[in-house]
């Protein structure tokens, strides 16, 4: 594995994404960020934790088009407290990126470290059936509720996804590698991303 090198982690609700990049860091021995992001952002913006993990967010166009609207001379005018709450944890995003080899889950890590050296981007993905079974095993949910919960999820990453980066969310070109851990398992599917990070 090259020095310093940064791995996010996309992923579909109920793939094992998120076990899969926590047990992908224990293997490379490299910090592990999902939810510690949203503690650092809180702390260093001074907004409480509950925001970042309530914060509702309602496009109505892109994210770079608001931006550029607020650009204009736009006086008086303020940002949406979501697109604050993306842009502090953007900045922590970046700082934990600088220093030094690290795996990233989700918030659109990927799109925030383009161009960042040494930046492996994974998206991880499923079927359908195994996600439901996942979702019904590991998160409690009744079987005839869970797709439809796994649909909204999706959804709303996806909308996240989309709005902020305006690129589309799970697209193969976004990433150097999408892996079905159905195919192989959690644990293999560990293994198969730790020899392409080691082959980069």
């Amino acid at each position: 594995m090259t020095k310093d090198t940064i791995i996010t982690i996309s992923r579909q609700y109920g793939s094992g994404g998120r076990e899969i990049a926590r047990k992908l860091a224990e293997a490379l021995s490299i910090p592990f960020y999902d939810n510690e992001l949203i503690q650092k952002a809180a702390q260093k913006s001074g907004y409480s934790k509950e925001m970042f993990e309530q914060a509702d967010l309602k496009p109505t166009g892109s994210f770079l088009y608001t931006m550029s609207m607020f650009s204009t001379n736009a006086i008086g005018f303020d940002l949406p407290l979501s697109d604050k709450i993306f842009l502090a944890q953007s900045d922590i995003i970046k700082e934990v990126a600088a220093q030094g080899s690290c795996v990233i889950v989700g918030r659109c890590a990927d799109y925030i470290l383009k161009g960042h050296q040494n930046t492996i981007n994974i998206y991880i993905h499923s079927n359908m059936d195994a996600r439901i079974e996942r979702a019904t095993t590991l998160y409690n949910l009744q079987t005839d509720k869970a797709k439809e919960i796994i649909t909204r999820n999706d959804k709303r990453r996806a909308t996240y996804y989309n709005y902020y980066t305006t690129l589309k969310w799970g697209n193969a070109s976004n990433y150097d590698l999408c892996i079905n851990s159905n195919t192989v398992g959690i644990n293999k599917t560990v293994d198969a991303i730790k020899k392409f990070v080691e082959l980069c």
